[in-house]
C-alpha cells in the first residue's frame, strides 16, 4: 500500500543521532555517501552496512522503517542487478542461454551494486527520520550560506528543498485516498493490460495534480498572512551549536571511511 512508503517522513525522538546539529548530520550523510562510492569490495560495503545498523539502533528507528524505504525503488534496484548480472563479462561462467550469460564477476557486481543502492536509500532516510522539516531548512541554509556572497538566493532554495520534501508522505496520503474512493466506485485498476491500467490512472492523476496545486496555494496565502517575506531579518527560535557528540559522531564516521578505504587496499576489487 502507499501508505507503508516512508520517504520524507520525520519521526520525533530523543535519541543520540535526534539530537545531532542538523548540519553535522547532513555534512556525515555526505561523508556516508562518499563510503558507499568509495568501497569497490564486499568487505568495503560492509563497513558502511556495520555504520547503518548502528545508526538504526542508536537512533531507535526500526529496522523494518529500511523495508518501507526502499519498496519504490525495488524495481530499480532488480533492474541495476539484472543489467551488471547478464551484461558483465569476466570470471567463471555460471549459467548461459543464447546471448545472456551470468558470471562470478558479473554476478558479484550485481550483488555489489543492488547492496550499494539499498544502503544509499536507507541511509539518506535515516536523515529524514531524524530530523525535522525546520531543523533540515535552518541546517542546509547555514551550510550553503558561503554563496550568498555570489547573490545565490540561499535561503530560498533550502526552503523549496524541505517543502518539496516534506509534502510527498502528503501526496502519498492523498494518492492512497483518491485511489481508495476510485475503487469504491467501481474502478478497476489491476486487472487489463498495460494501455488500460494507464488510462486507469487518469481518474487518479487529475484529482491529484489539482489537490497539489490547491495545497500550494494554501500553503503560499498561509505564508503571505504570516509575513513571510524571505530570509532577511529573519530570526531564530533555536540556535544551531555544535556540541561534542557531534564531532564524536564525525569522527565514527570518518573512521569508517579510513577502514572503508584500507579495505581497498588490502582486498582485491570486485569490478
Amino acid at each position: 500500500m502507499l501508505k507503508d512508503i516512508t520517504i520524507g517522513q520525520y519521526f520525533p525522538g530523543k535519541s543520540i543521532v535526534h539530537r545531532l546539529d542538523p548540519r553535522m548530520k547532513i555534512i556525515l550523510t555526505v561523508l556516508f555517501i562518499i563510503m558507499l562510492f568509495t568501497a569497490n569490495n564486499f568487505a568495503g560495503m560492509g563497513v558502511g552496512i556495520l555504520f547503518l545498523v548502528v545508526g538504526y539502533l542508536v537512533s531507535r528507528i526500526p529496522f523494518s522503517m529500511i523495508g518501507k524505504s526502499i519498496k519504490p525503488v525495488v524495481p530499480i534496484i532488480v533492474f541495476t542487478a539484472v543489467l551488471n548480472m547478464f551484461f558483465i563479462e569476466g570470471g567463471r561462467v555460471l549459467f548461459e542461454i543464447w546471448v545472456l550469460k551470468i558470471t562470478t564477476e558479473g554476478l558479484s557486481l550485481a550483488a555489489m551494486m543492488a547492496l550499494r543502492i539499498i544502503c544509499l536509500i536507507a541511509g539518506t532516510s535515516l536523515l529524514t527520520y531524524t530530523t525535522s522539516p525546520i531543523a533540515l531548512t535552518d541546517g542546509i541554509e547555514r551550510l550553503m550560506s558561503p554563496l550568498k556572497h555570489l547573490k545565490v538566493p540561499v535561503h530560498e532554495l533550502a526552503m523549496m528543498m524541505t517543502i518539496a520534501l516534506r509534502f510527498i508522505p502528503t501526496l502519498i496520503e492523498e494518492t492512497d485516498k483518491i485511489m481508495s474512493a476510485q475503487k469504491a466506485r467501481g474502478a478497476d485498476m489491476e486487472s487489463g493490460g498495460v494501455m488500460q491500467r494507464a488510462k486507469a490512472l487518469v481518474p487518479i492523476l487529475i484529482p491529484l495534480f489539482v489537490s497539489s496545486f490547491r495545497r500550494a496555494e494554501e500553503l503560499a496565502l498561509a505564508m503571505e498572512c504570516r509575513c513571510y517575506h524571505g530570509g532577511e531579518g529573519r530570526t531564530r527560535m533555536k540556535q544551531l551549536k555544535l556540541s561534542y557528540l557531534d564531532f564524536v559522531c564525525c569522527g565514527f564516521v570518518v573512521f569508517c571511511l579510513l577502514a572503508t578505504i584500507v579495505c581497498n587496499n588490502l582486498l582485491p576489487s570486485v569490478y
